[in-house]
């Protein structure tokens, strides 16, 4: 296992908090506004010919407003990154910078909103007040299992793309990355089980597109143990995991689920050990993506996984999320679709996977995250989709 060269590029605190001084984002003016006539048009009296054409035909705001080409990047706090529950300021710097990664990598305009309310019903009600003003939704940083509802309900709300990120942009990389594993290994999806711990917002993701994408068999595990029918304490969400699990009916925890396990994906923060990890089944799979400590450090699992990935850039096999969630949205924009369907997200892994696979490797099983042509082959995947949905 080696560490990659980014690992060299030291950041220092200087140079993160000089990094977000003022903040990541401004907005450009794609014309110039240098003397009257211009003002006449970008403004008064011009603009009233646009707005009452827009009052008295609505579609034409697609054509001469921006909104329909805006993400909007919507969290209230509740679960960022690794910190926790740090409320809507806290959390702004890390929205800014997701729409800095939509500008960066899909060329779309993006706003981070915000909110001052963990209240799923207050912030539906937000959004749909304020949808004339956004062409998409990308939900970032909630908590679940509220994420799960507020996802649901944003969705039925709204006639435009939404997406919770730590949900399936997530889950979107993660398959990409073990299709890549499996090629690596000449293995099939068909014959893996696969072990996810955690059942949050990516674990649950995890699951749903692992079992779609034909994996044999998901066992989930939360902070209590194995997932299964009739345990005590199961909110709805994993009630309904338990009924489409674990199939070999396992009982108990870590270490009663890795027991001759394919694939191990970690989401938890939990720790695996190595004795734990080396009763896997021979030439197994570990994703250790809890940042920023993994489970299980990728030097040790090495020994006994073949194919090992991260949520770190100082590690080979980054599982970023910045793989997907760009090239979702612009491919869902692109076809003018109004929801992002499980066949964009399968779409949007497969193109992932079919850029990484011109250079396989057990070390390279997934592109590196500032690969250019990335964004480019998950938008189109997702556009094709998305008409041949509506085909």
């Amino acid at each position: 296992m080696t560490v990659s060269n980014e690992a060299n590029n030291q950041v220092t605190d200087e140079d993160v908090f000089s990094g977000h001084e003022g903040g990541k984002l401004s907005v450009e003016v794609p014309r110039q506004i240098a003397n009257q006539r211009d003002l006449s048009i970008a403004y008064t009296p011009g603009v009233a010919k646009v707005s009452r054409a827009i009052a008295a035909e609505p579609a034409l705001a697609e054509r001469y407003t921006w909104a329909h080409r805006v993400v909007a990047v919507v969290s209230d706090g509740s679960a960022v990154l690794g910190l926790g529950d740090i409320g809507a300021s806290a959390s702004l710097p890390v929205m800014e910078g997701k729409s800095a990664l939509f500008r960066s990598f899909a060329g779309l305009n993006s706003i981070p909103l915000v909110l001052n309310t963990n209240d799923v019903d207050e912030i539906v009600e937000t959004l749909v007040r304020l949808r004339p003003s956004f062409g998409a939704v990308n939900l970032e940083d909630i908590s679940a299992p509220r994420c799960f509802e507020l996802e649901e309900r944003v969705i039925e709300a709204l006639d435009c793309p939404v997406m919770h990120d730590d949900q399936h942009g997530t889950a979107i990389v993660v398959l990409a990355a073990l299709r890549g594993a499996l090629a690596v290994e000449g293995r099939e999806m068909n014959q893996l089980r696969v072990v996810i711990s955690g059942a949050g917002a990516a674990g649950v993701a995890c699951a749903r597109i692992l079992r779609n994408a034909g994996v044999g068999e998901v066992t989930m595990l939360d902070s209590k143990g194995i997932i299964h029918p009739g345990r005590a304490g199961l909110n709805a969400i994993k009630e309904q995991l338990a009924a489409e699990t674990n199939a070999s009916g396992l009982r108990g925890g870590l270490e009663d689920a890795l027991a001759g396990a394919d694939v191990f994906i970690g989401l938890s923060g939990s720790t695996i050990t190595e004795a734990e990890l080396a009763t896997m089944h021979s030439g197994a799979i570990v994703f250790a993506l809890s940042n920023p400590d993994p489970e299980i450090h990728p030097e040790v699992a090495a020994r006994y996984a073949r194919v090992v990935a991260t949520g770190r850039s100082d590690f080979p096999n980054q599982i970023n999320n910045v793989l997907a969630f760009p090239g979702v949205f612009r491919g869902a924009l692109d076809a003018g679709a109004r929801k992002i369907s499980d066949r964009m997200k399968l779409a949007a892994a497969d193109a992932i996977f079919q850029v990484a696979a011109e250079d396989l490797h057990p070390e390279r099983i997934v592109p590196s995250a500032l690969d250019p042509r990335v964004a480019p082959a998950v938008s189109a995947a997702v556009e094709k989709a998305a008409h041949d949905e509506s085909a």
